[in-house]
């Protein structure tokens, strides 16, 4: 047999130039993997690296993989893209020049890499995003992530594993018309969406069918229900009839209150006419009473005014009878003073003689001047003296309260420095010393049996005013000496060492050497130009002892301080055989070698002092507390001296007031004979003037004739009231008959009224019961109305007339009596109706509705299963002959090129009817001439690139 002639490759649409767009046309790498630089340039068809293991040709495919957009993840050979940097160097790049569209678009993309793992990408020489060369890359439809479009070295197995469905799905991005890849997942998503329909439609089926055999079993039941429920409604139409007769009833009782309300309104009517009627008379006689009572009240009026008019005269009248009898009396009355006035003259003669005799015989008395001079000078004296004792005793007071005030704000000071001693003492504390504060207080309990002064702890009894000698000072002292004592006597030693060895502080004596003499300080010019200016032992004070100990003990006498300056020339400080100094910053010392003479020095940092910063002068607190006991020595005399000289005023004061009241014992009888003098001659005084009124008095018997004329005069007037009276009781008596006649008319006339109004009182009462009748009626009506109307809402509550109800209810009994037994009748016939599920009715029209909608649904399942399928052939027309025709070029390309390796290999595609997630693509392959085509997988592969 001949054999078949391979089929031609389709054609390629290429440039003028051979090269495709997207082909790459220049590859640049440099300091990558095993290059220090590499460039070339492919070919326009197949290009073939070729050489020896380890010689670079993985790391050219490497290098066009990362300079694509790649991850280092795809290459299989390491996780950072920092791996790819050459060894030894720092940072690498990777140039790729593709074709364009035309020959004369070039696109140049740089990645530029480094071993920190940073990428930096370019675009034609321009810094730009990776995403812009990821579109770059993409518009050219080249995938290096995609195993079948590229395939590394490391990735070959990876390629095996490839399932034919994912083999299928990467062939389709790689080679495929774009669309093909859209239309594969559209027609799985359609198949899956096919499946989930018809599982629907199906089960939906099943449930149809069960529900409408449940439902025939139920029919017959229903049909009973049914009827019970027909007789039911009809006792319900009937109970909605039965309101509407009870209204009809209320209706009839309405219709007739009103007509007795209109024949009681007719009776009430006449009664009113007949009382009209019979009042007109009654008016008439009324008003003419009236007129009479009118003119009895101003007849009555008339007599109360002659009344008043007689009662007025009458009282006058007596009134001047008591004037007359008042005018006797004062007449007896004269001629009685006229006696007793001249008796009243002699008694006033003989007492004015007795007066002045008495005035005569009184002795003329001497006041004592000498006496009264005298003790007046001795007052002023003692006045003076009592002055004088205020004005020195104002001035010691004042001074005492100065005193005081001092005292005070001695006590405040020493309070204020007690308290400062605390805060000493409490960083002692806390610093390691516990238990200080007692040992602090006991020696101020038994400083009396001391033989010397006893200073400590030594903390309390330094003064530092600078604060950064302080830090020296402290920097330079032991710890241990701050919360020390020391003592000036042996004997003193001995006895704080027994008691305060549980305290747990050194005890330490000082002996004074008077023999050592002191050795003097002062800057030198080399010192100052140095920065030196002072040294440790003069910037602090202290009492003797304590300071001579601190100097002996700690050298502080040979340690100097300086400035900044001096930090600088730390070095030409030592030469002027100064091995101890500070400065602001640092603590220079500088040993010699005992054995050696080699010097060496330590530099420190200054510390910060943590006790000194807060401690105080101590000889500032002996002076405070010399001076508290000097002002209570001051106040305590201040206050005897000033208690002496109140005791002597005391007594100044006693005597004043004795001796004045012995002055006014004096003044005071003298004045005393003054007034009886006095007294005396205003006594004959008064009486002179007494006896010349008396005899002053008027004439008798011109105040006779006087009081006899008035007397007349009011006797003619009394005869003038007494003739008006009786002409006033003769006016009184004509009003009193003209009233009488008028009364008996009026009681006529008031008789005739009485008679009238009795007959009217009876028609009263009469129209009074029609009233009544009517207002009864009225109720009655409302009271039918508001139950008409009550029915009415009932009725129409419970069921409105309508035509076609109007009609039921005149096929229904007539009265309420037939009505109801028609109601009874029918609800024994529905309750003879038994079944013994009371809820069939209720779950046969349930079920009924899950029918409706059931199949309902079942028939909008079964178009949209008829829509997708529809829709289904249609992707499936377009896509599935593309594909095929697509695997059958690939097959064709694919078994001519492996038949020319003198090897077997075929492309096929691997159909399932509607299940299109299972599509796929099988690579089978045949290495031997014996063996069998084999689908290409992990475990059947040839290895290599």
């Amino acid at each position: 047999m001949k054999e078949e002639p391979p089929l031609k490759r389709p054609k390629i649409t290429r440039g003028e130039d051979d090269y495709m767009p997207g082909n790459i046309i220049e590859l640049e790498i440099c300091n990558f993997m095993t290059y220090d630089h590499l460039s070339c340039k492919p070919g326009s068809r197949l290009n073939l690296v070729i050489g020896p293991n380890g010689s670079g040709k993985s790391s050219i495919v490497c290098a066009i993989a990362l300079g694509l957009g790649g991850e280092p993840q795809l290459l299989g050979r390491a996780t950072s893209i920092g791996a790819f940097v050459r060894r030894g160097e720092e940072s690498g790049y990777v140039k790729i020049s593709l074709r364009g569209n035309v020959k004369d678009e070039q696109i140049t993309i740089t990645r530029r890499i480094d071993k920190r793992n940073k990428s930096e990408w370019l675009f034609n020489g321009k810094v730009v995003p990776k995403k812009e060369v990821a579109e770059i890359v993409q518009r050219f439809n080249i995938q290096v992530n995609n195993l079948t479009q590229f395939l590394p070295q490391d990735k070959v197995c990876e390629f095996a594993k490839l399932t034919p469905v994912e083999l299928l799905k990467e062939t389709e991005k790689a080679v495929g018309d774009p669309q093909l890849p859209i239309q594969h997942n559209a027609l799985v998503q359609k198949s899956c969406e096919l499946k989930n329909i018809e599982v629907a439609v199906q089960r939906n089926g099943d449930t149809l069918k069960q529900l409408r055999s449940l439902n025939a079993e139920l029919e017959k039941d229903v049909e009973r229900v049914r009827q019970r429920e027909e007789l039911l409604a009809k006792v319900d139409q009937m109970r909605k009839k039965l309101p509407w007769l009870k209204y009809d009833m209320k209706k009839a009782k309405y219709m007739e209150a009103k007509e007795q309300e209109t024949e009681a309104k007719m009776k009430l009517d006449e009664a009113a006419k007949v009382l009209i009627d019979f009042r007109k008379p009654i008016e008439k006689q009324k008003q003419e009473k009236a007129l009479l009572d009118a003119s009895c009240k101003m007849t009555m009026n008339h007599m109360k005014d002659k009344s008043r008019q007689c009662m007025g005269l009458l009282e006058k009248a007596n009134h001047l009878g008591v004037k007359l009898r008042g005018k006797y009396q004062e007449m007896e009355d004269m001629r009685r003073q006229e006696e007793s006035r001249q008796e009243r003259i002699l008694k006033a003669k003989e007492d004015l003689a007795t007066a002045e005799i008495e005035l005569k015989n009184l002795p003329i008395y001497e006041p004592p001047k000498e006496r009264i001079a005298s003790l007046t000078a001795r007052i002023c004296e003692l006045q003076s003296a009592a002055n004088e004792k205020r004005t020195q005793k104002s001035e010691q007071e004042k001074f005492l309260i100065q005193k005081k005030v001092a005292l005070g704000q001695c006590l405040q000071r020493l309070k204020e420095m007690d308290h400062k001693n605390d805060k000493l003492l409490s960083g002692l504390r806390n610093s390691g010393a516990d238990k200080i504060f007692d040992a602090y207080q006991w020696l101020q309990q038994h400083r009396h049996e001391l033989n010397k002064d006893v200073y400590g702890p030594v903390l309390l009894e330094v003064n530092v005013p600078d604060r950064t000698h302080a830090n020296y000072l402290e920097g330079h002292v032991p710890f241990y000496i701050w919360k020390s004592f020391i003592t000036q006597d042996p004997g003193d030693r001995d006895f704080l060492v027994r008691n305060l060895r549980s305290f747990d502080v050194p005890i330490l004596n000082y002996v004074r050497d008077e023999y050592c003499p002191k050795e003097s300080f002062q800057v030198t010019e080399q010192m100052r130009q140095l920065g030196i200016y002072s040294r440790l032992d003069r910037v602090f004070e202290a009492p003797d002892a304590v300071k001579e100990v601190l100097i002996s003990q700690f050298g502080l006498e040979k340690s100097y301080i300086g400035s900044k300056q001096t930090d600088k020339k730390a070095d030409e400080v030592s030469k002027l055989g100064i091995l101890d100094f500070w400065t602001p910053e640092n603590h220079y010392r500088w040993s010699i070698s005992r054995y050696g003479g080699h010097i060496s020095a330590i530099v420190e940092p200054v510390g910060r002092s943590r006790l000194l910063l807060c401690s105080l002068d101590s000889g500032e607190i002996e002076r405070q507390r010399s001076r508290k006991g000097e002002l209570e020595v001051s106040v305590a005399a201040l206050e005897q001296t000033v208690k002496s000289m109140l005791s002597e005023q005391k007594h100044l004061e006693e005597e004043e007031a004795k001796l004045h009241r012995q002055r006014e014992d004096i003044v005071t009888e003298v004045q005393d004979e003054k007034k009886k003098r006095r007294a005396m001659e205003n006594l004959v005084i008064q009486r002179k003037r007494k006896l010349e009124l008396m005899e002053k008095e008027g004439d008798l018997d011109t105040g006779i004739a006087k009081l006899i004329d008035e007397a007349a005069n009011l006797n003619l007037q009394r005869v003038q009231c007494a003739i008006d009276v009786k002409n006033v009781l003769v006016e009184a008596v004509e009003c009193r008959w003209k009233f009488s006649k008028a009364h008996m008319a009026l009681i006529e006339f008031e008789a005739k009224i009485r008679e009238l109004e009795v007959n009217l009182k009876q028609h009263e009462k009469l129209a009074q019961q029609a009233s009544l009748q009517l207002e009864f009626c009225k109720k009655k009506v409302e009271e039918c109305r508001q139950q008409l109307s009550e029915a009415k809402r009932h009725a129409e509550s419970i069921a409105a007339i309508t035509p076609e109800l109007e009609k039921e209810f005149l096929e229904m009994p007539a009265t309420i009596e037939e009505l109801e037994a028609a109601i009874q009748h029918n609800i024994s016939q529905a309750n003879s109706i038994l079944f013994l599920n009371q809820n069939v009715l209720e779950e046969y029209e349930h079920r009924q509705e899950k029918i409706e909608a059931m199949a309902k649904k079942l028939e909008a399942d079964e178009e949209e299963m008829r829509k997708c399928l529809a829709e289904i052939d249609a992707l499936k027309s377009s896509w599935l002959p593309t594909l095929r025709s697509l695997v059958s070029q690939i097959n064709d390309t694919f078994s001519r090129n492996f038949k020319e390796m003198a090897i077997a290999g075929e492309v096929s595609l691997d159909e399932h009817e509607k299940d299109f997630d299972l599509f796929g693509i099988l690579i089978k392959v045949k290495f031997r001439q014996a063996g069998q085509l084999q689908v290409l997988s992990a475990h059947h592969q040839s290895g290599g690139v």
